[in-house]
């Protein structure tokens, strides 16, 4: 977009219902979705029930409803028939049901919104065990651990529990005046969920650009002041409640705890809110927006020059991306389409479950057609910004920052930080894109179509912790863009994911080698790879997360290099083990991530 309205006319509906037709004819060679693909979440198995096929959990605490349900992350490439979930509606129940836990030998995670590709909750089937499977209780954290309140200061802050969602806390924030600078895009996700992968958004200063009070360019994580969190208390014996503040040092470790915690409650920084305008383009092409670096034109350099909050989508086998700018703008441009509401992109929000199953079926079964696919995709686009009137939108942040909703297509998705220079930023982009573009023409060469998902691409600042305002604040050991202290030269973090359906053929393989070049190209005093939590890494053709050398060497190494001994990879592992001596915030994938010393 951004161009003469005559150029989006260019465009006929002829091609647009050509292209239609392409997914048309997928669908006519493609089988209905497995049934078991169609899960419902609200569906309940209470205890007790004659329809339960779980053993009885033994001595669980009286007074706290406790139910079997199905469970199945974002994608649906993780999911459990039958898992026992309770609804704890107190901090006191969440302590009983961990002492509980801590006897009987099991496992306790907390549930959200399942807004995750990881394993950090259920781990995939190949990664169970005998004492793994049935031995997890998860704790519906969204009903009952939800409220927020401000907190007077300069800089402000609210306290927000663990259970709500996003978008409610900014919407809490907006009719208070305040916002952030930046956020994930789906507004179903859990604040403690966010917490526990370093959530993140897209955007650094642009140049000129003068922080406000609170701001931070870095992720979700790097606005805890505190969090109040289930540990075990030594001096009494058992689990109980702990409030960490971000000086004290075990919040280095807290701050990003991959889910080996329960989050009660967090206190974090916050900004004045202010009006973005989000400008859309479909005008410019990859060649020219990640062109090598020192190139004239629209450049994906450029633009984050300008505005410093940059982020493309790609789909595969088209020319152009589509690019998002987000720009201040505290009163109304001339021309822009005022909003008062998130998920202002209905034509990609709006596709079911099941229909994302049958798109599962149709790239599974005529690979071929992925071209086609990626071109139906790139035509709904250009015609959804203009039909929706989306192109060039304005409005208060929460508005422009929640694009993503449930209904949005069910894809997995690889995820990496690379930690290089501003000035550095064309170049990695640069070099991805020339990479990903050959082995995905190898690949199509061989008849394969790995990817068939779109390629997105933000950049951030790091989780400085001067950014808290507290003298003594803790760096987040765990984050993604944790600042590395051998390189203070490296001030961005370049978010790399490529989406694809689940199981699609051979793309295991493609992701591996992919990842394979990823950390040997992005090394040295260049730039330094980091894993994105809520994503896939550590492929072999088998998957994410099976490459033993990946898990066991290069990720741990990752937080150790240019990290003091008392912040970093092993220091955390010791706050983790010591903070939960029975192990009860564990499960196979974290035994594999995170052995026990």
């Amino acid at each position: 977009m951004n161009a003469p309205r005559t150029d989006i006319h260019q465009h006929s509906r002829r091609r647009f219902l050509g292209a239609s037709l392409g997914i048309g004819a997928a669908s006519a060679v493609a089988p209905v979705a497995a049934a078991k693909q169609l899960w419902s979440r609200t569906e309940r198995i209470p205890a007790g029930s004659r329809r339960a096929t779980l053993s009885a959990l033994e001595q669980f605490p009286e007074g706290i409803a406790l139910f079997q349900q199905n469970f199945r992350n974002w994608s649906g490439g993780i999911q459990a028939d039958d898992v026992w979930t309770c609804q704890p509606t107190t901090p006191k129940d969440v302590i009983k049901i961990a002492d509980w836990a801590a006897t009987h030998g099991y496992s306790i995670r907390a549930r959200g919104y399942s807004h995750n590709w990881s394993p950090l909750v259920i781990a995939p089937d190949d990664m169970q065990s005998d004492q793994s499977a049935d031995r997890i209780v998860l704790l519906d954290m969204t009903t009952s651990f939800s409220d927020m309140a401000m907190i007077d200061g300069a800089p402000a802050a609210v306290t927000v529990g663990g259970g709500a969602s996003m978008e409610s806390l900014l919407t809490f924030l907006e009719d208070n005046g305040y916002g952030v600078t930046s956020c994930p895009a789906p507004g179903d996700l859990s604040i403690g969920g966010v917490l526990a992968i370093d959530g993140h958004g897209t955007g650094i200063p642009a140049d000129g650009e003068d922080p406000v009070p609170g701001q931070t360019f870095g992720t979700i994580s790097n606005r805890v002041l505190s969090l109040t969190v289930i540990a075990w208390d030594a001096k009494r014996n058992r689990y109980g409640l702990r409030t960490i503040r971000r000086t004290d040092k075990d919040a280095s470790a807290m701050l990003v705890a991959m889910g080996r915690t329960i989050v009660i409650e967090a206190t974090l920084r916050v900004e004045p809110n202010q009006n973005l305008r989000c400008e859309s383009y479909l005008s410019i092409s990859g060649a020219e927006l990640f062109a090598a670096p020192g190139s004239s034109g629209q450049t994906f350099e450029s633009f984050l020059d300008e505005s410093g909050r940059v982020e493309t989508i790609w789909y595969p086998f088209t020319d152009n991306p589509w690019l998002k700018v987000w720009s201040i703008s505290p009163s109304q441009p001339w021309f822009t389409n005022s909003v008062d509401s998130p998920y202002n992109y209905p034509f990609s929000d709006n596709i079911s479950p099941e229909a994302s199953d049958l798109i599962d079926s149709i790239v599974g079964g005529a690979a071929g057609l992925t071209p086609q696919f990626g071109q139906v995709m790139y035509a709904a686009t250009w015609f959804g910004l203009l039909f929706d009137n989306a192109y060039d939108l304005w409005g208060p942040s929460k508005n422009l920052l929640l694009y993503v909703q449930p209904t949005t297509l069910r894809v997995t998705a690889n995820g990496y930080a690379i930690l290089t220079r501003r000035e550095s930023v064309q170049q990695v982009l640069h070099e991805f894109v020339q990479q990903y573009n050959m082995l995905v023409q190898q690949y199509a060469d061989n008849g394969d179509y790995p990817i068939n998902g779109p390629m997105e691409i933000r950049v951030t600042g790091l989780d400085h912790s001067a950014d808290a305002d507290m003298d003594g604040a803790q760096e987040a050991a765990l984050s993604a863009v944790v600042p590395d202290e051998d390189h203070p030269e490296w001030d961005v973090a370049v978010w790399l994911d490529l989406l694809t359906i689940p199981d699609t053929p051979t793309s295991g393989a493609f992701y591996a080698e992919l990842e394979d070049w990823i950390f040997t190209n992005y090394s040295g005093d260049y730039a330094t790879v980091r894993v994105e939590w809520s994503k896939g890494w550590g492929y072999t053709s088998s998957g994410p997360w099976t490459s033993g050398n990946v898990i066991g060497e290069l990720v741990p190494e990752s937080l150790r290099a240019g990290r003091p001994d008392d912040a970093n990879w092993d220091s955390s592992m010791a706050v983790f083990e010591r903070l939960d001596p029975h192990d009860i915030f564990r499960n196979p994938f974290l035994d594999r991530l995170m052995p026990r010393t």
